[in-house]
């Protein structure tokens, strides 16, 4: 299981917050032990998974969960220089003209 909160905030004082991993963790397991859902355990990118014990041993017992989960890396789009560029200058023109107006305001 991937916790990433655990109820209490990461500094020295480690009070109470709202973001608590803990409970699905606890729900997460009881549903592995009743084997039942067998299959939700097989997908490595989600919070809660399986790994064979041989895999384990291959990696030396290595229990990070980085060395067994997948990360999805999701492409992001960005526009074209040149839309960007457009862009820009659109906004340096808005910029000038409302720098005109305050010099106007202000006499």
């Amino acid at each position: 299981y991937d916790v990433e909160a655990d109820g209490f905030s990461l500094d020295d004082k480690r009070d109470p917050v709202d973001e608590n991993d803990l409970p699905d963790v606890r729900d997460q397991w009881a549903t592995y032990l009743s084997g039942k859902k067998k299959k939700q355990f097989a997908d490595r990118t989600a919070k809660a998974f399986v790994v064979p014990k041989e895999e384990i041993a291959e990696n030396g017992y290595d229990l990070s969960i980085n060395r067994y989960k997948e990360i999805v890396h999701e492409e992001v789009h960005y526009d074209p220089p040149k839309v960007i560029l457009r862009r820009l200058k659109e906004l340096e023109k808005e910029i000038a003209n409302d720098l005109k107006e305050l010099e106007a305001m202000l006499g």
